[in-house]
């Protein structure tokens, strides 16, 4: 197993070298330059040189990507063009606890939600608690995040007053895990409906496989109790397909959590990358970009040693 997951570490560094070229490209022909919104357009000629040299701009395209991959290397992104001074891996470091923990509690929601509701809708497929769960579904699918937050905390946060409208924590209050726990419901709801909603279905489908298999039958001729047919012969069989779905939701977290920590005023990298696309501020876009790039790669690699611990047919 060990060796299987070193070779797969090792195939992920072309790709990564891949993205990092082609997020570097994509931000040198982004329209506009760095200079563009932060000078005076009536500031001297010596003064725009001097900024353009502190940030290596005046350099040719390839000493700068040499640059900046060599310093990121290192864990060096370089400092913010808007916030003068401030490292870009400090800035990131202080959001990036915030997403993970959203990541986590959304991603444990999606699942203990969705694989028991696919399981049971796959086993009274065709009954009023199947189509409850399939529209159910695909109104999850449908809805956008962004639709779905406005309206939870125009009900349960203005309306009702259960939860916050946004933000970490209480203002000025001390810290308090039921306070931060009190903050998550929201967001972390809103992040894993779309999940949650595909999960289910792919859960249903790969079920319904499953249950047909002749081992199932046979399963059942021994005299074994439903329940224990299903999940103990079919789920982990039901399960293979949807692991590898598992896999590459975990990037789309990231994404995802751009529109909803806007909405929930999270300070989180969404927000962070949100607010530095529309300052333009490229050392923070660009290590924003490679870090959802890694988080893509790692989400593959899971899959994978999932997909084989899962499927003894698989080998390492």
């Amino acid at each position: 197993m060990i060796s299987y997951i070193i070779r797969r570490c090792l195939m992920a560094i072309p790709l990564l070298f891949g993205i990092t070229v082609l997020s570097f490209a994509i931000i040198q022909m982004a329209p506009g330059g760095p200079t563009s919104l932060m000078m005076d357009p009536n500031i001297s000629k010596e003064a725009m040189k001097k900024f353009e040299e502190r940030y290596g701009l005046n350099d040719p395209v390839h000493v700068q990507y040499y640059k900046w991959v060599s310093n990121m290397a290192k864990g060096d992104f370089g400092e913010s063009l808007i916030r003068r001074g401030v490292p870009v891996s400090e800035m990131i470091m202080n959001r990036l606890p915030n997403t993970l923990l959203l990541m986590i509690v959304s991603t444990i929601l999606a699942v203990i939600v969705a694989i028991p509701f696919g399981v049971i809708s796959a086993r009274k497929q065709y009954s009023l608690t199947d189509y409850t769960v399939t529209v159910t579904s695909f109104l999850g699918l449908a809805t956008p995040n962004f639709w779905i937050g406005l309206v939870l905390i125009m009900v349960f946060a203005v309306q009702l007053q259960w939860f916050p409208t946004g933000g970490v924590s209480t203002l000025n209050a001390d810290f308090s895990i039921l306070d931060r726990i009190h903050h998550l419901v929201l967001p972390a709801f809103v992040l894993a409906t779309a999940d949650m909603a595909g999960l289910t279905r792919y859960t249903r489908s790969s079920m319904l496989e499953v249950l047909k298999q002749d081992y199932m039958r046979t399963a059942r001729a021994k005299g074994l109790k439903e329940r224990k047919v299903t999940y103990k012969h079919g789920l982990r069989n039901g399960l293979i397909p949807v692991i590898t779905i598992f896999g590459l939701m975990l990037p789309g977290f990231i994404g995802g959590s751009v529109i909803v920590e806007r909405i929930f005023a999270w300070p989180g990298i969404g927000l962070l990358f949100f607010e530095s696309a529309f300052q333009r501020d490229y050392p923070v876009i660009m290590a924003l970009t490679v870090i959802s790039a890694v988080f893509v790669v790692i989400g593959n690699l899971v899959a994978d040693i999932l997909y084989a611990i899962f499927d003894p047919r698989i080998e390492y």
